[in-house]
């Protein structure tokens, strides 16, 4: 195997694409199909290269050398042109979403601030958008906007190479927020060759393989995963929408049929949107026999929907050894720990009472177990270490403990935030004092040498004592009637009569709405969550469809949607109880 696919010289993305440019630059890197089918645009590494020197001569003309540049593009090519424009001009590219019309852009306004941006770079249509909102936020108006698909390629001429080493600063990476305000994580050149070489040798590429991407490039796994490795391997990659899949997921797979990808892949819920929404005649047409890595992971790993895909689609040609889980996180760049990628997944079945109080018991009995998915062992040059979270000590191998992680690819820290840089990047073990370690915020433990995730260390639920996974409760919920969204609901408590009760915030699908029976659903998530986790439930809100607050890669925010069930903000169904609050609805 190739550990690596690149030059000796090549210390920077910049190097890298340079590279790229003058030995093949008749070659497809990137392609985008817009409406999921349609090639819609291509660049070869050539022409990425020469706009990516022409965006750079206007952002040297506007001295933005390490200066943050916000990113604000729809999908498309644009992005990656924009991205490496930055690098070429030795700014610091912030990628976030982009506006869009009645959405709020508190959000943006927050990154803009704290990366202290001084350029925004779009295209005219995302431009068009904004502009009349320019008027009411004075801090985004003071940004220098300037749209880049119409920036002539003249401007190639005019690019002079700046110092950028591996220790620059690349991008801030603004975290997905799930259980914070977002923070801009400080990625560096070295950071991003060190995880890029992690991921080749990982996921075994080659110069012969082949991806399909569907997810953001604002978000890391959609950025390093999608638009960097492909790069760095060598190889095409086709690219569609983050909305063309969740509307069409059949379009995700065709795709991988169509141009035989080797790899792609994105959280659990995408494998469960394919087993419910892909129809019998759609899977008559797929092969999907050039499948080599199905990478899962942003989210917790279920075993049961990798066994229901896997089942689904094997007339399909798709292997189930081709399920890889893997985790990483934006504060290592992306990976951390990944399968072996001829094997299939690792999944223990542990007592799930045990695992409630921080223990690792094997089980045999169906009645007191849980499955958990292996993410694999942890990558070369990386360390991982299971700690408890409060006496900071490492854990026994059969204790949960908070997962710390060292290694090249962990980032320098969190932008303009030297407070949170030293609680989570300058962590040290109490005994040894061994460090210093990344605080992931994650819970796991290791077994075999394989590293296992349980939960966030923020979201656990502890009612009377006992420790309860979110993610666990709300898969019962939505498994609990045909009417409850999958993947939309939040667990989490309140303090009533000086005791932790549980909430239960919960979507529906949208074709219920109108002729809900709630008496139905609300008695069947008591009765569900009351069996498999001996739970309670003080409050139940049912919501409307696409309200429960997600992050812009799809995660629930549990604390926000406690912060809106508080201050009853959520949007509860009518047919509910009119005139009545959420704690008077559906309180125990």
């Amino acid at each position: 195997m190739r550990h690596t696919a690149i030059d000796a010289s090549v210390t920077t993305l910049v190097d890298l694409l340079e590279y790229r440019g003058s030995h093949q630059p008749q070659q497809t890197a990137y392609t985008f199909l817009a409406d999921g089918i349609t090639e819609d645009s291509s660049f070869t590494y050539g022409e990425l290269h020469q706009k990516a020197q022409a965006i750079a001569a206007y952002l040297q003309s506007q001295k933005a050398y390490q200066e943050r540049v916000l990113l604000l593009y729809p999908p498309g090519l644009d992005f990656a042109a924009a991205f490496f424009g930055c690098l070429y001009a030795g700014a610091v590219a912030v990628p976030a979403y982009p506006p869009r019309p009645n959405q709020s852009i508190s959000r943006l306004q927050a990154i803009a601030a704290n990366a202290q941006a001084k350029i925004a770079l779009t295209t005219q249509a995302v431009l068009a958008l904004v502009q009349p909102q320019l008027q009411e936020f004075a801090d985004l108006r003071s940004l220098q906007w300037q749209a880049t698909d119409n920036l002539d390629n003249h401007w190639a001429q005019d690019w002079r190479r700046v110092e950028v080493s591996s220790d620059s600063l690349a991008f801030l990476q603004y975290t997905s927020g799930s259980t914070s305000t977002p923070k801009g994580v400080m990625i560096s050149h070295a950071n991003l060759l060190h995880n890029s070489s992690l991921i080749y040798q990982s996921f075994q590429h080659s110069p012969e393989s082949r991806g399909v991407i569907w997810l953001p490039a604002y978000h890391d796994m959609g950025l390093i995963g999608g638009i960097l490795q492909p790069l760095y391997g060598g190889f095409p990659v086709f690219l569609m929408p983050p909305m063309i899949f969740l509307q069409k997921p059949f379009y995700w797979l065709q795709a991988i049929s169509r141009y035989q990808a080797t790899t792609s892949g994105g959280p659990n819920f995408a494998y469960d949107l394919c087993v419910r929404k892909i129809t019998p005649e759609q899977r008559a047409t797929l092969d999907l026999s050039s499948w080599e890595v199905a990478f899962n992971g942003a989210e917790p790993v279920r075993a049961e929907t990798m066994e229901q895909f896997a089942t689904l689609f094997a007339p399909c040609g798709f292997r189930r050894e081709a399920f890889y889980p893997c985790y990483g996180m934006a504060e290592t760049t992306l990976i951390i720990a990944g399968g072996d990628k001829a094997a299939l997944p690792t999944v223990e079945t542990v007592e799930e009472n045990a695992l409630k109080q921080h223990q690792v018991i094997p089980s045999d009995n169906h009645l007191d177990s849980q499955n958990i998915v292996s993410c694999g062992q942890t990558l070369a040059n990386l360390q991982v270490v299971i700690v408890n979270p409060e006496t900071l000590t490492q854990c026994l191998p059969n204790e949960v403990g908070e997962i710390w992680v060292s290694g090249a690819s962990v980032a320098q820290g969190y932008w303009n935030n030297p407070q949170a840089t030293k609680e989570y990047f300058q962590a040290y073990l109490a005994d040894s004092q061994q460090g210093p370690f990344l605080r992931t915020g994650d819970l796991g433990f290791l077994h075999q040498g394989e590293l296992f995730v349980t939960g966030r260390l923020k979201d656990l639920i502890i009612i009377r004592g006992r420790n309860y996974y979110p993610h666990d409760i709300e898969l019962t919920v939505a498994q609990a009637h045909p009417s409850l969204r999958l993947g939309a609901g939040a667990a989490f408590t309140i303090e009533r009569e000086n005791a932790a009760r549980l909430v239960i915030v919960q979507e529906v699908e949208r074709q219920y709405l109108r002729h809900l029976n709630v008496a139905e659903v609300v008695g069947k998530i008591r009765e569900a969550v009351l069996q498999q986790h001996e739970l309670q439930i003080h409050t139940i809100a049912l919501i409307k469809t696409a309200t429960l607050p997600k992050t812009s890669s799809g995660k629930v925010q549990r604390y926000a949607c406690r912060e809106q069930f508080l201050t009853q903000k959520l949007e509860i169904l009518p047919n509910l109880a009119p005139n009545s609050s959420a704690n008077q609805l559906l309180s125990a």
